[in-house]
C-alpha cells in the first residue's frame, strides 16, 4: 500500500474486477484508453481478470487507486519496466466520473512518481497520451513531465510525456502540493 495525501495506491484485487468492467466496457473511457470497450460477458472478464491477478509479469505493476477512505475510483499501473535502461511507462485512469476534476489525478500520479524513484533505480518514467486529451495532458505538466514527442500508431496520434530521477527531485512532493493547494 502506497499512501498519499489524497490517495491510496494498493495491490488490484478480485473484488476491484466489479468497478474495472464497468469502466472498461464504458465507450467514452476506452476511447480515452486508446482501446476498444471490452465486449465480453462479466464472468468471461472474471475468469481472465483472476488469472491476469495470478500471472501478473515481473515488467509491470498494476495497482488500484483508492480515496483516503478506501473508495475504489480508478487504476494506474508503471510497466514495460526496462531495468538495464532504467525507464518505465506510465499509466493511469480515474474511471469514477465523480472524482474527475478535483486533483484525485494529479495525487495519484504524483504518489506513484514518488513510489517509482524513491523505491526503485528507475531513471525516466514515460507515457504517452491521445493528443486531443487535454485533461490528461494538463495533469501530467502539473506533475513535472514534460513533452518528448510524437506518435502515431494504428490511425491515432499521441503525445509523448517523459521525467527523469534527477527533475522529480525538483518537485513538489505530494504533501507540500496539497498543503499549497487545500482546493486540490
Amino acid at each position: 500500500m502506497i499512501v498519499g495525501s489524497k490517495v491510496i495506491l494498493r495491490e488490484k484485487k478480485l473484488s476491484d474486477a466489479r468497478n474495472d468492467y464497468i469502466w472498461e466496457t464504458d465507450p467514452e473511457l476506452a476511447y480515452l484508453d486508446a482501446v476498444p470497450p471490452v465486449d465480453t460477458t462479466f464472468s468471461q472478464y472474471l475468469s481472465e481478470y483472476a488469472s491476469n491477478l495470478r500471472n501478473c509479469p515481473p515488467t509491470s505493476c498494476r495497482l488500484a487507486v483508492d480515496t483516503i477512505d478506501k473508495k475504489h475510483i480508478g487504476n494506474c499501473s508503471y510497466y514495460n519496466i526496462n531495468e538495464t535502461r532504467g525507464e518505465t511507462e506510465l499509466g493511469i485512469m480515474i474511471g469514477d466520473r465523480d472524482y474527475w476534476d478535483k486533483g484525485y489525478g494529479t495525487a495519484a500520479v504524483i504518489t506513484l512518481v514518488n513510489h517509482i524513484f524513491r523505491q526503485t533505480k528507475i531513471k525516466r518514467i514515460y507515457l504517452k497520451t491521445l493528443d486531443s486529451n487535454e485533461r490528461a495532458q494538463k495533469c501530467f505538466r502539473k506533475c513535472g513531465f514534460t513533452r518528448c514527442g510524437h506518435m502515431k500508431k494504428d490511425g491515432v496520434n499521441f503525445t509523448l510525456m517523459e521525467i527523469y530521477r534527477h527533475q522529480w527531485q525538483e518537485q513538489p512532493t505530494e504533501i507540500e502540493e496539497a498543503d499549497n493547494h487545500p482546493d486540490s
